[in-house]
């Protein structure tokens, strides 16, 4: 089988960041990555699910919301993919995401999506590790630029 793009990248040398990972079509994947890979450092899955519903539903009410096709976690805990349209320029997914992790880290309320009827694992959350978590990756990409968005090889 053919080896898939996200498995191309160096994980060695890649280090947190906002990525872009592949483009498919008017699809552009945002790799936004918060922790480096094989590090033994990676998010919890309270944290990384609580990031996951509160990223999710900032991006869909934002102003790019008919142009964001998908939000959600990486199976190796060390961030999200954000699949928006390429009519959402790099500068304004930057400042979306950089806008989404602010309003994470300053969170306080029930966690939307929260609920028995809702989720699947809804009593899986950690409100307070998402809090930190979404600080330290806002410190991140606090300057970072369209220069940046490639990968290292």
């Amino acid at each position: 089988m053919k080896t898939i793009a996200s498995f191309q990248v160096d994980h060695n040398i890649l280090e947190p960041g906002m990525y872009i990972s592949r483009r498919d079509g008017d699809v552009i994947t945002y790799d936004l990555r918060m922790k480096k890979p094989n590090s033994g450092d990676y998010l919890d899955n309270g944290t990384l699910h609580t990031i996951e519903h509160l990223l999710a539903t900032y991006v869909r009410n934002s102003v790019f919301a008919d142009r964001v096709v998908y939000a959600g976690p990486m199976g190796c805990r060390t961030g999200f993919y954000l699949l928006l349209r390429d009519s959402v320029s790099k500068k304004e997914a930057i400042n979306l995401v950089r806008s989404a992790f602010d309003y994470i880290s300053g969170f306080n309320g029930d966690i939307p999506g929260a609920s028995k009827r809702e989720c699947g694992n809804y009593l899986n959350q950690d409100p307070v590790g998402a809090r930190r978590e979404a600080l330290a990756y806002g410190w991140i990409i606090e300057s970072w630029t369209p220069e940046q968005m490639n990968y290292k090889s």
